[in-house]
């Protein structure tokens, strides 16, 4: 058994849980979602070029909200959003210049095509690129990687994961996945993109308190909107067919005095809400109090050796692995890595586990076997965005 994995149990997590999602037009989740499609689309573009990927981290993105007058049958766009995405970048290879800015520019508009109906990428948003080289010493530490060799954690940090969900969480995120399908989208147009469910557990009851976006071309008058809102709420029930469960939505609305969640574009991002990379869902789509979670920022940075972005998802994915393969029921995954050794070799890998059903040399030999296909684990997260 390697030195730096220990094994040891735990017990369950508590009857009483919350969890969150925020969804694809939350301004946070614009942010995630950006960074990451430009750090997949400069991954292919040194892929394609070079053979290889080069030096960067794209992880620094901030929204800054712009002015609407959403109205009845539709308002319009007073000021646009603003977004800026920074980072470091190879910008220059032995005299051939790299796009990268005009890369992040293209990547995020198309994103934002494909994922907000109603956000209109040459009117409605002003992006703004501040992307610049990298630093020496963390480029040398990259240049392994090009070389064939095992890559060099770029920093001293750490992931964390467990396996599986708890109902509560499975709930939040399948509610979010629904709501913001395209087939729903069909039934009901005049939800917006920007979705966030909360889920609060209890011993006697599961509530989720979710907040939708309304676009406001498809409402003609509050009772309309009162109306469209009840046709969410009963959909949601007869998809899931909950028993024991409180579903509210928009509850900030006075529907007395009409004050209620109209957006022009289906994201709060118009006029109410600004955003940034890391505020947002954990690398398992979630935010959750009451598990293991780290506050790592994961999009944007590079998958090769970047340990903040790789050990998150090693982490969630280990813990998987550990369960599908009847390991234990449950697991919990800590690992850490110190700045310049091999990704492969973290300071520590601590696993807790539930009903273990093997012993622990089989266990850690398995998971030895996962930190060695770590050097080529960044296809895996590449595939996972595409």
């Amino acid at each position: 058994m390697n030195n730096f994995i220990e094994i040891q149990s735990h017990t369950e997590i508590s009857a009483i849980e919350m969890a969150e999602r925020k969804g694809t037009g939350h301004p946070d989740s614009i942010c995630d979602h950006i960074a990451e499609h430009v750090s997949i689309a400069l991954c292919n573009y040194y892929l394609e070029h070079f053979g290889t990927i080069l030096h960067y981290n794209v992880d620094k993105a901030l929204l800054v909200g712009g002015r609407s007058n959403p109205v009845y049958h539709g308002g319009k766009i007073i000021k646009p959003i603003e977004l800026y995405i920074a980072g470091r970048a190879t910008t220059e290879v032995k005299g051939k210049i790299i796009p990268v800015e005009e890369i992040a520019v293209n990547t995020a508009k198309q994103w934002l095509s494909d994922n907000i109906r109603f956000l209109d990428v040459e009117k409605h948003i002003h992006i703004i690129p501040k992307i610049r080289a990298g630093s020496n010493d963390l480029t040398e530490l990259f240049q392994r990687f090009g070389k064939g060799e095992i890559p060099l954690a770029n920093d001293s940090s750490f992931g964390v994961g467990y396996y599986p969900f708890s109902a509560i969480e499975k709930n939040v995120l399948a509610i979010e996945t629904l709501l913001n399908n395209k087939s729903t989208k069909e039934i009901f147009p005049f939800i917006g993109e920007d979705i966030k469910v909360m889920g609060v557990q209890t011993r006697h009851i599961s509530q989720f308190t979710i907040a939708i976006a309304i676009i406001d071309q498809f409402i003609a008058n509050i009772e309309d909107y009162v109306n469209k809102i009840q046709s969410i709420k009963e959909f949601i029930n007869t998809q899931f067919g909950f028993i024991n469960t409180e579903i509210q939505i928009n509850t900030a609305d006075n529907y007395k005095t009409e004050s209620i969640y109209l957006t022009v574009t289906g994201t709060s991002a118009e006029a109410g809400d600004d955003g940034q990379v890391g505020r947002g869902n954990r690398v398992n789509g979630l935010i959750t109090p009451y598990r293991p979670m780290s506050l790592e920022a994961s999009a944007g940075k590079n998958p090769v050796s970047h340990i903040g972005k790789i050990y998150n998802h090693f982490a969630f994915d280990l813990g998987r692995a550990i369960v599908e393969n009847h390991f234990a029921e449950e697991a919990s995954v800590f690992i850490v890595s110190q700045i310049g050794k091999p990704i492969t070799q973290p300071q520590l890998l601590n696993i807790k586990l539930k009903n273990i059903a093997a012993d622990h040399k089989r266990i850690a030999a398995f998971v030895t076997e996962k930190l060695n296909e770590l050097p080529q684990y960044w296809k895996k997260i590449i595939n996972q965005f595409m």
